[in-house]
Order: C-alpha cells, then sequence, then structure tokens
C-alpha cells in the first residue's frame, strides 16, 4: 500500500496504544477513536459530557486539519457512549460541528472505554 499516509499532529492527543491518530489513503482518512485528552496538558476532561464532547471534537478538527479536510468532509461516525441517558447532551454539541449535510453515523453504548472516559468518536472523511 504505497499511497498509506500516516497522520500525527500535536494538536491532538498522540495515541495510547499501538495505532495511529490517522490514517490516509487513496484521499480517505480513517480517523482513530477520539476521547476527552487535552493534548497540550495531556489531562483527561471528566465530569461533564458537554465538556468531554467538545474535546473530543476538537481533537478530530485537529486531526482533520492536520489531513487537509474539514469536518464538511466527514462521511461516517461512530460514537461510542457508556451511558446513552448522555446521547442528548452528546448530539448537541456534535451537531455544531456539522453543517447542514451531516455524516452517517452510528451510536453505541458500551460498558467501558479507554482512561474510563463517557464518549469516544471516531470518523472518516473523504477528500
Amino acid at each position: 500500500m504505497d499511497n498509506k499516509v500516516i497522520i500525527n499532529t500535536p494538536n491532538a492527543p498522540a495515541p495510547i496504544g499501538p495505532y495511529s491518530q490517522a490514517v490516509s489513503v487513496n484521499r480517505t482518512l480513517y480517523i482513530s477513536g477520539q476521547i476527552a485528552l487535552d493534548p497540550r496538558t495531556n489531562e483527561l476532561i471528566l465530569g461533564n459530557i458537554t465538556a468531554e464532547t467538545i474535546q473530543v471534537m476538537k481533537n478530530i478538527e485537529a486531526i482533520l486539519e492536520s489531513g487537509g479536510l474539514s469536518f464538511d468532509q466527514v462521511v461516517k461516525c461512530s460514537i461510542f457512549v457508556r451511558d446513552l441517558r448522555d446521547f442528548s447532551s452528546i448530539n448537541e454539541i456534535y451537531g455544531t460541528f456539522f453543517g447542514k449535510n451531516p455524516p452517517a453515523r452510528e451510536t453505541v453504548e458500551v460498558s467501558g472505554l479507554p482512561k474510563d472516559v463517557n464518549v469516544e468518536i471516531s470518523c472518516i472523511a473523504c477528500g
């Protein structure tokens, strides 16, 4: 796969395992799940689902920009949440990052997420 490009930006959290922030192949950017880790301080944003979701989306935005893309080019998102009762708050913040043509997505309640966060979001964008 000669056209595989690893995307890594200091404006998003460094991977906490053996994976890349994102991988670009044939003008498609696959962004790994992002959690509410502030890349400047390396501190988790926890306790408030709104603040947590905002940080997750800012991390995704930084990776998109590093790959030369924007939220307008996101075609698919996956949202993993520990408690679906938080969905409306997550959805409200998530929606502010997309225009009138939002991507496809699914939302799944899970029993646990890395570092005990409450939400993780991954996405795919095409340039």
